[in-house]
C-alpha cells in the first residue's frame, strides 16, 4: 500500500519504531508549527505558524496504535465585551485510536456490534498508513473543543458603554446623566399640561376683573 502521507509533514508520526507488538509503549515529545485556521473561524484560535507543544503516549493494541496526548499553544482573539485583544493559554487532550489497515473483523465484532454496522464504523475510524498517521485533525478538534466560544480578557470585564462604546475597564466611574425616554415624555406632557392651565388662567382672569369693577 502506497502512503499518501508524508513523513516530513510534522504532524505526520512513524510507527515502525513501536512495532505490533500489543502493549509496546512509546513516548515523543515535538514542538510543531500551528497549520492554518487553527481554532474557531473569527473568534479565538492559533495563530499559523505559532509553536504547539505535543506531549504524545503511543501503545500498541490489537487493532492498531491508540494515540493520548496533550497539546499546548497561546490562542489569539478578541474579547466579547470589550473587543480588546486577547491572549490565552490553550491545553488540549485527546486520545484517538490508528488502526491496522489489514486487521482482522474481530476486534470490531468481539464489544458485540453487528456486522452490518461495519460500513459505517469505517467511515469513522482513522487508519494507519504504512506505519504512519496524521495527527493533525485530531489535535484541530481538541484545540477547537479546548477554547472558550465566547473569550473575555478577564471574567469580570464590564464591556463598552452603550452609550459611547468607551471600555469601563479603563474608566470604572463612567456614566452618562441620561433621563429615560419615558420619564422624558411625561415630563413634557406635564410641562404642557402646566402651559395650558396657564393658558386658561390668564383667559380667566379679565372675566374675574370685570365682575370685581361692576
Amino acid at each position: 500500500m502506497t502512503a499518501r502521507l508524508d513523513h516530513r509533514n510534522p504532524l505526520v508520526f512513524d510507527t515502525h519504531e513501536l512495532g505490533r507488538r500489543p502493549g509496546a509503549l512509546q513516548r515523543l515529545t515535538r514542538t510543531v508549527d500551528a497549520p492554518k485556521d487553527f481554532g474557531i473561524q473569527g473568534v479565538v484560535g492559533v495563530p499559523e505558524g505559532a509553536p504547539v507543544e505535543l506531549e504524545l503516549r503511543l501503545e500498541s493494541v490489537m487493532e492498531g496504535v491508540l494515540v493520548t496526548g496533550t497539546g499546548r499553544a497561546q490562542a489569539e482573539g478578541e474579547c466579547v465585551r470589550c473587543l480588546e485583544p486577547l491572549q490565552l493559554d490553550v491545553e488540549a487532550d485527546f486520545q484517538e485510536m490508528f488502526s491496522y489497515p489489514d486487521a482482522d473483523d474481530r476486534g470490531r465484532h468481539h464489544h458485540g456490534a453487528e456486522p452490518g454496522d461495519d460500513a459505517e464504523d469505517d467511515e469513522d475510524r482513522l487508519f494507519l498508513e504504512d506505519g504512519l498517521f496524521d495527527l493533525e485533525s485530531v489535535l484541530r478538534d481538541a484545540v477547537v473543543l479546548a477554547l472558550p466560544m465566547q473569550p473575555v480578557c478577564q471574567e469580570d470585564c464590564p464591556g463598552l458603554c452603550a452609550e459611547c462604546g468607551a471600555r469601563l475597564a479603563d474608566d470604572p466611574d463612567h456614566h452618562h446623566d441620561a433621563v429615560d425616554i419615558r420619564w422624558a415624555a411625561l415630563q413634557g406632557l406635564a410641562g404642557s399640561l402646566e402651559d395650558g392651565e396657564k393658558d386658561e388662567m390668564s383667559g380667566a382672569e379679565p372675566g374675574v376683573d370685570e365682575k370685581q369693577e361692576k
